[in-house]
């Protein structure tokens, strides 16, 4: 079926956006980057592209939704543990990101995240097991 996945986000200014993820210790594929966008490389075949929002205005006819006062995607990620979780959202605090929501501990599975400079939520999950009942 679907072999790689490619989130697009508008984002206010590309240059802040790169520094941000970077800062978080992702890289960028150059391949796919430029003045307009860069591809996020968020794990082997996972993608998020971010778009400048004149550039991103050109792949829909809607008006983008600004993710600081409106939600309009949840991206959530797995990590490979508890501290995996909690690292990232600490990189993500110190480089600017807010973080409304305190952990959530499920037993079962471990969650926290964050809302990147655009607002853009980011969820980080470690599963340990199956919930309880499935």
């Amino acid at each position: 079926m679907h072999k790689q996945i490619f989130i697009n986000l508008p984002c206010k200014s590309l240059p802040a956006s790169k520094a941000f993820f970077e800062a978080l210790g992702y890289r960028f594929n150059p391949q796919f980057t430029n003045e307009h966008g860069a591809c996020l490389v968020l794990g082997e075949n996972l993608f998020a592209m971010l778009l400048t929002e004149d550039f991103a205005r050109g792949f829909t006819a809607k008006p983008l939704v600004d993710a600081k006062t409106a939600t309009e995607v949840l991206v959530c990620l797995s990590c490979e543990s508890r501290e995996e979780v909690d690292e990232l959202v600490a990189k993500a605090r110190a480089a600017g990101a807010a973080v409304p929501r305190p952990p959530q501990d499920h037993g079962f599975m471990y969650g926290h995240g964050f809302e990147d400079l655009d607002g853009h939520i980011w969820e980080l999950a470690f599963m340990s097991g199956m919930p309880p009942n499935a």
